[in-house]
């Protein structure tokens, strides 16, 4: 299948659409093909002046400014919107631009949105988008001075929906006609459901005064907001059939856990279909679609009682019995699904390890991988809009040297449109990743990720621990692997055992293993790519945030003669203190949360020592490397204690040690200026170790 790609006038090229005009082909100008860097990537002979050739970006070039944020496509797909900061000289401008997508490369319509941050971009009809944007407030300082008490003033980030006329620019405040309302919320509603039958409204999700999570059906011409039905002061959001809200989210009281509650018609009792633990969200066991094609049921994905994958299925509303699997496949978990502009279902996504999709329509699982083959199969392509006939898409493009770039695509013309990218990174400059299978010391298989550094010298090798550890990696764009591979280090991010996203019969083998086998995978893969890749085994490091961060320490504790240095981001130092800690905070009646958690680590009961072992603060004097902590001080997912009590016993037992907290901060949280502060930390720290 021919595809075809248009440049975008005016400023907005990036790197590798110049590239286009030297020349190059398609597979390497779209910053996820085997371009410059591709010669030489991962280690292949390559000329070693090609590769001192290759000058990576520098460490503060990862945080400036990008110039596309976003884009979206409207509901009937005529017309594209392209959110763009048009700023200069460190200021920031956002404007949108309003493509006619019968003619993307015709002239745009450029309407001023200021300087604001703009966190979405949807359309709420054909003639108003709507914006998400986040408001720098200052507070405090008003204590009275003379009485001992530090007057300090703190910026907070407010945010509010705004929709805008792309006609005329003119713009409606959501919540508009409740003005107590909008001078005393931080965080002022976010969009349920666009109502695609009702092109006037959306329904909207808010506190009211009283704490209470409502929702309320809000005019986008005027902002004004009438209220539907409340929830509760635990509700976090609602998903809905044709405007009807028929599943709810409430979070429990401490915030350990979510229960998940569904009715049949939008009306009588909420009965709750599902629960799963607070720190397992980001990969749960459940999450809702959309509507089924049978009245009275939804699509979500499930994982049910001795099955090994998350599976798309039906769930009916009224009895809460679950139809077959719709789609699924072995051994991996779904990460998500594809609707189009009217919420109808189109497609499964699975990682493996980069995007795929099951579609409904077979045709349109052809034009989904003729746009990965335009994209050198290095990218994820991720289908972020659907028209509602199916013919054209917004394309959003992520990979290793990708931060994510967007495209309009018409199946129709097989025509991609160009319409920017997210950063001014030059992608040949980048660091080039391939998957690995990685043959454990005990006769399985994982998958582990290498970022190789620009040029692909060989050198230094860090190991880049997910967090979870019921999460996972994908081959997708990774800011801290960049980072470290601009150094001249390469990556290496593991998938071992206990992993999320492969089927739980995966992620089992992990349970209780904490010390041992988990540890022993990461190890076995940096063993890998040490050995096939000729690197330095002398100059090893270790970091990770959350169960990464835990993972760096434990493998400090492990393995003094492998890691030259480790950094523990928001990590777990005791994992009989975590416990301790889940049984006291676990409101539910049965211990649900306390017992998720012991199945993963251990029983106290019985398995004490083995927790003890696995502990690296009651090992801190087995440690031989710098470690450094870093730790969010309001973490609600790991307990800042853990870090300081790390830090304590790392101090006693006289281990080079230094421990960063960061103010106003949750678990790993901070915005890009403290990330940015991190990162030089870090690469810092790997330096001196590898020097």
């Amino acid at each position: 299948m021919t595809i075809t790609i248009t440049a975008p006038r005016g400023p907005f090229r990036d790197a590798g659409i110049e590239a286009l005009r030297e020349g190059l082909t398609r597979r390497g100008l779209l910053g996820c093909g085997a371009g410059a860097a591709g010669a030489v990537l991962l280690g292949a002979a390559g000329d070693a002046r090609a590769r001192d050739a290759v000058q990576p970006h520098a460490l503060a070039e990862f945080f400036q400014g990008g110039q596309v944020a976003g884009a979206a496509l409207s509901p009937s797909g005529e017309r594209v919107a392209v959110l763009l900061n048009i700023g200069e000289g460190g200021a920031r401008r956002m404007a949108v631009d309003l493509i006619e997508a019968a003619d993307p490369s015709g002239p745009r319509r450029r309407v001023p949105v200021g300087d604001f941050d703009v966190e979405t971009l949807v359309w709420a009809n054909e003639r108003r988008v709507m914006m998400r944007l986040v408001i720098p407030v200052t507070a405090g300082g008003n204590t009275p001075t003379g009485r001992g008490i530090a007057n300090r003033t703190y910026e907070l980030r407010s945010r509010r929906v705004v929709s805008m006329d792309l006609e005329t620019g003119e713009t409606a405040l959501m919540f508009g006609n409740e003005r107590v309302r909008l001078r005393e919320s931080l965080n002022l509603g976010y969009i349920v459901d666009y109502l695609p039958d009702d092109p006037d409204h959306v329904l909207m999700a808010a506190r009211e005064y009283s704490g209470l999570m409502a929702l309320h059906r809000v005019n986008v011409d005027t902002g004004r907001a009438d209220l539907v039905e409340r929830g509760s002061q635990l509700t976090l959001d609602w998903s809905t059939i044709n405007g009807v809200p028929v599943m709810r989210r409430d979070i429990s009281t401490r915030g350990s856990f979510i229960n998940i509650f569904v009715r049949p018609d939008g009306e009588g009792r909420w009965r709750r279909a599902w629960r799963q633990p607070t720190a397992q969200v980001a990969l749960a066991d459940f999450f809702w679609i959309g509507a089924a094609e049978r009245s009275g049921h939804a699509l979500v994905a499930a994982r049910l009682e001795g099955e090994n994958v998350l599976a798309v299925r039906e769930l009916n509303l009224e009895t809460l019995e679950y139809g077959p699997p719709m789609a699924s496949r072995p051994n991996v978990d779904v990460s998500g699904s594809l609707v189009d502009a009217r919420g109808r279902y189109m497609a499964a996504a699975f990682y493996a390890p980069r995007l795929e999709y099951d579609f409904v329509d077979s045709d349109l699982g052809a034009h989904h991988r003729a746009m990965n083959g335009f994209f050198g199969n290095e990218c994820n392509v991720v289908l972020a809009d659907a028209d509602a006939a199916h013919n054209r898409f917004i394309i959003r493009a992520n990979g290793p040297r990708d931060a994510g770039s967007w495209y309009l695509y018409d199946k129709t013309a097989r025509h991609f449109e160009y319409l920017g990218a997210r950063t001014l990174l030059d992608t040949r400059r980048l660091g080039p990743a391939e998957a690995v299978q990685v043959a454990t010391r005990d006769g399985a298989s994982i998958e582990a990720y290498v970022t190789a550094p620009p040029g692909g010298a060989p050198g230094p090798v860090i190991a880049l621990v997910h967090g979870g550890p019921e999460s996972r990696d994908v081959l997708g764009w990774d800011r801290q692997a960049q980072i470290l591979a601009a150094q001249g280090w390469w990556v290496v991010q593991p998938q071992f055992r206990g992993s999320g996203g492969y089927g739980l019969g995966f992620a089992s083998q992990g349970w209780k293993r904490w010390g041992d086998r988990m540890q022993e995978d990461v190890e076995d893969a940096l063993a890998r790519v040490i050995r096939d890749r000729g690197l330095d085994a002398a100059r090893v490091g270790i970091m990770g945030t959350s169960y990464g961060g835990y993972a760096a320490l434990m493998g400090a504790v492990r393995r003094p003669d492998l890691y030259k240095a480790a950094i523990s981001i928001c990590g777990l130092g005791d994992l009989g203190e975590a416990l301790a800690y889940e049984r006291r905070d676990d409101e539910s009646a049965d211990g649900f949360v306390y017992n998720y958690w012991v199945s993963r680590i251990g029983d106290p009961r019985t398995d004490a020592a083995a927790i003890a072992s696995a502990s690296p603060r009651l090992r801190a004097a087995e440690i031989a490397c710098p470690v450094l902590l870093v730790h969010g001080v309001n973490d609600r997912i790991v307990q800042v204690h853990q870090s300081r009590r790390m830090n304590e016993a790392l101090r006693a037992a006289g281990k080079p040690v230094e421990y960063v907290e960061v103010p106003d901060a949750g678990h790993a949280d901070w915005e890009d200026d403290v990330e940015k502060g991190l990162m030089e930390r870090y690469v810092a720290l790997f330096s001196r170790a590898f020097a």
